[in-house]
């Protein structure tokens, strides 16, 4: 079994990020991978409802408030 099917990528998935807003309709799924030694910087991916996975830039105001509600969620 490799590691990227359990779903562990050894290298950076996001090489452009994205910060401008993107409505929440439009997002069906976010998923959070913190820094590790697989990547230096915080990765956030956003599934869209078309299918297509977008990188977000963590630092964009409007993506570290989708963040903070994902880990309040989490924390319940």
């Amino acid at each position: 079994m490799s590691l990227k099917s359990i779903g562990l990528e050894l290298r950076c998935q996001c090489i452009k990020k994205e910060s401008r807003f993107i409505h929440p309709r439009q997002i069906q799924n976010v998923e959070l991978f913190p820094s590790g030694p697989h990547c230096k910087d915080a990765e956030v991916i956003a599934t869209m409802k078309s299918g297509h996975h977008i990188c977000l830039d963590p630092n964009a105001p409007w993506v570290k408030i989708v963040i903070e509600r994902i880990l309040k969620s989490s924390q319940v």
